[in-house]
């Protein structure tokens, strides 16, 4: 069993499990910098990697590694190819924090609609009541577009479907019947989908084809007045576009819990909006998402060790034949 260095805390049950198993070791870091990982990584056999960035000069420095377990589903910080040189598996938590993202989704959604922020802030301040300038929407009877049809955007569908909303969904990944069974609306041609939506979300992983889709056209595509709605990555949208959308009064609101660069660091201009609402990559660190997403972590470099790792939280499937 593995020596197991771990890139930030995990749960505490998480550890336990770890911990219980005979033979495993454990090192965690906290903070991970190159004078905390200099030693473990010596010797570490297996990695749980939350926000670190893991290159090919991060694994020069693990000559024993022989597994790479991410604490989530995003690897847009893990050079897939170079583990896979080296016959490394990356594995995921595909399942572990679907709902929580989900629901941050909707929250977002609400507090976007319903202006709970500004309102929050007027009850504190003891001015009191509705206000003409504060426009508030149900979201029953609303249009929604969900662009990205996987564990999360599904889930999202099925939140906003049970709120009474009028649910369309766009992923050319999945067959359009697959969606009517759901019990949605597909939408095959994006632009027809951002011009019916009242709400635009996104869920759909970081890559060279989604990378800044949420653009100039994208927003121009939107009905005037919508909310766009990103809890996915940051890399999709292009936030001068955003900015410009929001500058122009063509977007009526925005819900982010991610960022082209994070952590944010520097005041970007769209922040400054009163219809902007933010959270900092939040959406699945509840308690119960973070207890799942640590357990699958240390199931998947368990089972590796017995050589019976779960192919389907795997990335790279490749390595497996290789090992075969």
């Amino acid at each position: 069993m593995p020596h197991v260095v771990c890139l930030r805390p995990l749960h505490p049950d998480a550890m336990e499990r770890l911990r219980a198993e005979p033979g495993v070791t454990v090192t965690m870091l906290d903070p991970v910098t190159p004078e905390t990982l200099a030693e473990p990584m010596k010797t570490a056999e297996a990695i749980i990697v939350r926000a670190t960035k893991i290159d090919r000069a991060f694994l020069d420095n693990a000559p024993m590694l022989r597994i790479c377990a991410r604490h989530g589903v995003g690897y847009d910080a893990v050079d897939v190819g170079a583990l896979t040189e080296r016959g490394i598996p990356l594995t995921v938590t595909p399942d572990a924090n679907a709902v929580s993202v989900a629901e941050h989704a909707l929250m977002l959604m609400l507090t976007t609609a319903r202006r709970t922020l500004d309102y929050d802030r007027n009850t504190k301040a003891l001015d009191w009541g509705a206000k003409a300038s504060l426009r508030t929407l149900d979201l029953a009877g609303l249009t929604v577009l969900v662009v990205g049809f996987g564990r999360i955007g599904g889930r999202v569908a099925r939140l906003c479907a049970a709120f009474g909303m009028d649910v369309l969904v766009h992923d050319p990944y999945i067959p359009q019947n697959t969606i009517k069974g759901a019990g949605f609306k597909p939408v095959k041609v994006l632009q027809e989908g951002l011009a019916a939506a009242d709400i635009v979300t996104t869920h759909c992983p970081s890559n060279t084809e989604t990378r800044a889709m949420v653009n100039a056209a994208f927003f121009a595509a939107m009905k005037p007045g919508a909310a766009y709605i990103n809890t996915a990555r940051g890399t999709l949208v292009d936030e001068a576009a955003l900015t410009n959308a929001l500058k122009s009064g063509h977007l009526g609101a925005v819900g982010l819990d991610v960022f082209w660069e994070e952590p944010v660091t520097t005041k970007l201009p769209f922040l400054d909006f009163p219809n902007v609402v933010v959270t900092p990559h939040s959406a699945a660190a509840t308690e119960q998402s973070t207890r799942r997403m640590g357990l699958s972590c240390a199931e998947s470099i368990i089972s590796l060790f017995k050589g019976q790792l779960d192919p389907d939280v795997v990335i790279n499937k490749e390595v497996l034949r290789g090992n075969a």
